[in-house]
């Protein structure tokens, strides 16, 4: 193993209690079996671990705060996929030129809803799905801009702004590619987001249309079109819902099929249409807005493109025999820049929901297949959150194993762990021990790639070691198009994010208050400044705040202050090691990362879902917790303590139990 590597394979084994004899003689076949297999493997491939061990990224000069590119891009950045395709729809013109009869957009057909009644009387609504239904890149490409010319006959005007607020599907993704076409700019609002979030971005941009679906017109934005008063045209995705006489008067709701309709028929007569340039704005991004009202970020077609371009680069072999899964939010940079790299390559994307993703997904109905069943996909893009999910799920289905089938599984996972760490392949577990957990994602995943959060080592070797490919973890900002840096395919070491992508370059800014320095030995560290043409415009009307993330230097290059810190290794990868938001100073001076608190207990069978608070008055740090029912009840029942679930959780014996666990799982964890 590696120096790079944060986390040694001992501190992340499963614990067994097999008998000491027994185990001996198992570790003298393991052995046996390792000696026979690595010869052939020595001989005939390269070692993961010498690849691993190559230089990944340099500092492009001697000073400390010099940038660091990829050792495929010192030469110049790179900032488009293919030549003279600058723009996004030059990219799925020569896509669409390119793959015409190909399938490109995947839907599942519902065959039959029902209401299933749950033993505490709720009732949850369940799926049964058919195939996917494909759509193909001409198919694709007709109704885009059908769609384009309808809006435009509606009176979408050229580098004006429309909203979608939808779910992800294949309109969604059809609804974008007509406004790159007609250079309409695109404002994208997460489903979740709440009322007053969803107002305020929408009145900001003062748009006259907006695109979303039946359900979230019924539930959402219903109660909230008389708030927006520049509101003109609603056009729903998937049929038109009953009409309500309690809409303003003026604003009209169409189906996105009368739109495309209108489009198509006037299409023949109908002038050529404004294309856009690269330096067009191409998506006004909202955030979340996790700490107070979302930010429209203003993102270029040439930002797109760099990103997409530099992400393109860290996946090996893609094309048209890879079939990506769409279940994430389209109105998430991760999500929609995965998309489009497929998009531009070929590739098949089929849509799932994380509600029917897999067969034991809360909407599929017991016996039917979920969606990765039936896709089969070989790309899958997932945030640590549903990645710590299956962990925990998998791992509770371990310990509920009888005693030989856990030994099984323990010792074949230590073993590949030795072996990864190794640069080592291990096929005749992946085929023998491994093949059910993979078939939880279809059994065909040769790349999960992780942003959004950081993903904990555990969980990232885990995915690793069940699912038999690799990981790659990245980092990237909405502000960055999502693209920063991505691990190498061959690179299983954890803790890291990977060296720059070919399209960006990455220095250290010096944090004096929270003592990092790009001069630290033995690795620089400071805050990550990221530059290249991936960097975004700013903040939609907020000049304040985007003079003080963004700047330019003397050769014209846009660079973003991240506010995250990080240091890179001597092989040129990044590690993400704290926030500057995320650092607290307690009573005593003592900086504390809630983050790294967070992310250290999070994966705990007894946890849920956890927040850390901490302030300056106080020398402490204070946790929410949301416990797992089943874990706590288990453990109560272990101190022989009895109560409802709400007599469990107020329980002061309960407390400092779950207090106890907390605080050796935090130790260990250090």
């Amino acid at each position: 193993m590696n120096n790079h590597i944060s986390s040694k394979p001992s501190t992340m084994k499963l614990k067994h209690t097999i008998n000491p004899i027994l185990l001996y003689f198992i570790h003298f076949i393991i052995s046996l079996y390792t000696i026979l297999t690595y010869i052939p493997y020595y001989f005939l491939s390269e070692s993961r671990q010498e690849k691993s061990n190559q230089i990944k990224a340099k500092p492009v000069n001697s000073k400390p705060e010099s940038a660091y590119r990829s050792v495929n891009s010192l030469d110049g950045l790179a900032s488009v996929l293919y030549p003279g395709c600058d723009t996004l729809d030059k990219v799925f013109m020569h896509a669409k030129n390119k793959f015409k009869d190909k399938r490109l957009l995947g839907t599942r057909e519902i065959l039959n809803e029902e209401d299933e009644v749950q033993p505490n009387g709720k009732i949850f609504k369940k799926v049964i799905l058919g195939n996917y239904n494909w759509l193909s890149f001409e198919d694709v490409f007709i109704s885009a801009f059908n769609f384009g010319n309808g809006l435009q006959i509606l009176g979408q005007k050229p580098k004006t702004n429309i909203a979608i607020f939808c779910e992800t599907r294949a309109e969604w993704m059809i609804a974008a590619q007509a406004c790159f076409m007609y250079n309409f700019q695109l404002v994208t609002l997460y489903a979740t987001l709440g009322g007053p979030a969803i107002v305020h971005g929408l009145n900001e941009t003062e748009v006259t249309n907006i695109i979303t679906s039946k359900e979230l017109l019924q539930t959402k934005l219903k109660d909230i079109v008389s708030l927006v008063p520049c509101l003109r045209h609603i056009i729903t995705v998937d049929g038109k819902p009953p009409t309500w006489s309690e809409f303003p008067k003026g604003v009209i709701v169409h189906t996105m099929a009368a739109v495309q309709a209108l489009g198509a028929k006037a299409s023949v007569e109908n002038k050529p249409h404004s294309k856009p340039v690269p330096s067009d704005i191409a998506v006004i991004m909202y955030t979340s807005g996790s700490t107070g009202l979302p930010k429209g970020v203003m993102i270029s077609h040439s930002n797109l493109i760099a990103g997409i371009t530099g992400m393109a680069e860290r996946i090996p072999d893609l094309g048209e025999k890879d079939v990506y899964i769409g279940y994430l939010p389209l109105a998430h940079v991760l999500e929609l820049s995965a998309e489009l790299v497929c998009l531009s390559h070929g590739c098949c994307i089929g849509y799932s929901s994380p509600q029917t993703l897999a067969d034991q997904s809360s909407k599929i109905k017991k016996g039917s297949k979920g969606d990765t069943s039936i896709l089969k996909p070989t790309l899958m893009a997932a945030v640590p959150e549903i990645m710590d999910r299956i962990y925990k799920n998998v791992m509770n289905k371990v310990n509920g194993m009888s005693n030989f089938q856990r030994t099984l599984f323990i010792l074949a996972y230590n073993y590949k762990m030795e072996q990864i760490s190794k640069g080592h392949g291990t096929p005749l577990c992946d085929s023998f021990i491994f093949w059910k957990v993979r078939s939880l994602l279809g059994g065909n995943i040769r790349l999960l790639l992780c942003g959004g959060a950081p993903l904990s080592a555990t969980t990232q070797r885990f995915m690793n070691i069940c699912f038999c490919c690799p990981v790659g973890q990245g980092y990237g900002l909405t502000e960055s198009c999502g693209a920063g840096t991505i691990t190498e395919v061959w690179d299983y070491n954890t803790g890291r994010v990977g060296a720059p992508l070919v399209c960006c370059e990455i220095k250290l800014k010096n944090w004096e208050e929270g003592g990092y320095f790009n001069t630290d030995k033995p690795h620089p560290r400071g805050e990550i400044i990221i530059g290249g043409q991936n960097v975004t415009m700013g903040y939609y009307k907020n000049e304040a705040k985007t003079k003080a993330d963004f700047f330019e230097d003397e050769n014209g290059q846009r660079w973003l202050c991240t506010g995250d810190i990080g240091e890179f290794d001597p092989d040129g990868c990044l590690k993400i090691i704290d926030r500057k938001k995320d650092l607290v100073k307690l009573q005593a001076g003592e900086y504390v990362s809630l983050g790294k608190v967070e992310a250290a207990l999070k994966n705990l069978s007894l946890i849920d879902n956890i927040c850390a608070y901490a302030n300056s008055y106080h020398s402490y740090v204070i946790g929410f917790v949301v416990p797992n029912q089943k874990e706590l009840t288990e453990l109560a029942r272990k101190r022989g303590l009895r109560g409802t679930w709400e007599e469990l959780c107020n329980s002061c014996e309960m407390e400092n139990e779950v207090l106890k666990v907390l605080s050796e799982a935090a130790v260990s964890g250090v």
